[in-house]
């Protein structure tokens, strides 16, 4: 059975029409899937309890749905989110005052076995189709406007798995998502996080898309880059610039650098001296420079106060916008690199 959520407007009003239905039926489905976000059929109360039958027997509905959920002490919500299929994954609500964040997953696992990141040893079992994507926006939207009473500000694609490895369902759901008939979210609030596919950065460029692109580059060197991020070696930073510079010009979106410090692997001047070099080399906006969160496998450790101080004042003597990003959630591992379905 075909999942009705795959249909488009047109084809949802074609299956009432065959049906012998009203046409207006299709715009109440189509609210109940977009907008009032029924995770059933049996939830579409003005429809009659034969249509919902019918409905039922005609397609399915499957729908992400919360698992559990833990709460940190600086107010994070880490959830874990169970497909129709059985599999788990995660999503993050951050709040600060100014700003409700999403952070969600395009992913089951990953395959890109970043060092450094708790997903990276887990098995990518398969992508998140387009809904299961939004829902998790929804699920997480839900949640703030309980516990904050405020909906959601932003949007990233930075939980489990790459998103440009799974790009047309990521594409899609941000459609969607910023859909008028959808959660109608500006596209400039939405940022896509990559660990490096050239290729694919080209074609967000090619495909005029609205949203901004943060790269995860975690270190200024090929060499270094290679130790902690297998991707680098057939998407290296040379490659990268070239992508990031190719995607500005077609699009002019924002473009930030994510930069994990790690002790005495990407921490020296040296460093911060090659980073400013990659720097000004793309229309970048920022560089967050971003707290180590320890996972259980990876050997480095974050660096001292000073070493990250002295980071921080050579990017900004060179004129470098940068700013330290504070993790939030550790507690519960729910940090930049922690997520791996333990909650």
């Amino acid at each position: 059975m075909q999942n009705i959520r795959e249909l488009n407007y047109d084809a949802v009003e074609t299956h009432f029409l065959n049906m012998g239905e009203k046409k207006f039926r299709a715009k109440q489905v189509w609210e109940w899937l977009w907008q009032k976000h029924a995770h059933s059929f049996s939830d579409m109360t003005n429809l009659s309890k034969d249509l919902r039958l019918k409905l039922e027997t005609d397609f399915t509905l499957p729908a992400l749905r919360v698992d559990a959920t833990q709460h940190s002490e600086d107010g994070t919500l880490k959830s874990r989110f169970r497909t129709h299929d059985n599999h788990l994954v995660e999503g993050v609500l951050i709040p600060t005052e100014m700003r409700k964040t999403a952070c969600v997953s395009s992913q089951i696992g990953c395959s890109l076995s970043c060092k450094f990141c708790a997903t990276g040893y887990m098995e990518r079992k398969r992508n998140l189709t387009f809904d299961e994507i939004y829902d998790e926006v929804v699920l997480l939207n839900q949640q703030s406007e309980k516990v904050y009473q405020q909906k959601l500000t932003n949007i990233v694609f930075m939980g489990m798995g790459e998103p440009l490895l799974n790009y047309s369902n990521v594409l899609k759901a941000i459609e969607r998502i910023s859909a008028e008939d959808g959660l109608f979210m500006s596209p400039k609030r939405i940022t896509v996080s990559t660990a490096g596919v050239a290729k694919q950065i080209k074609k967000l460029g090619d495909d005029k898309v609205r949203f901004k692109l943060a790269l995860s580059l975690h270190a200024p060197t090929d060499a270094k880059r290679n130790e902690i991020m297998p991707i680098n070696e057939t998407n290296n930073i040379k490659a990268l610039i070239e992508a990031l510079n190719y995607f500005y010009k077609q699009t002019g979106n924002e473009i930030t650098f994510e930069y994990i410090l790690f002790k005495n692997l990407n921490d020296s001047e040296k460093d911060a001296d090659d980073l400013v070099k990659i720097y000004r080399q793309v229309p970048a906006d920022l560089i967050n420079i971003i707290e180590y969160n320890p996972i259980d496998n990876f050997r480095f450790t974050k660096p001292e106060e000073e070493a990250t101080d002295a980071f921080m004042s050579y990017l900004e003597k060179n004129k470098v916008n940068a700013r330290l990003r504070r993790s939030r959630g550790k507690d519960i591992d729910a940090a930049c690199g922690q997520l791996a379905n333990k909650g």
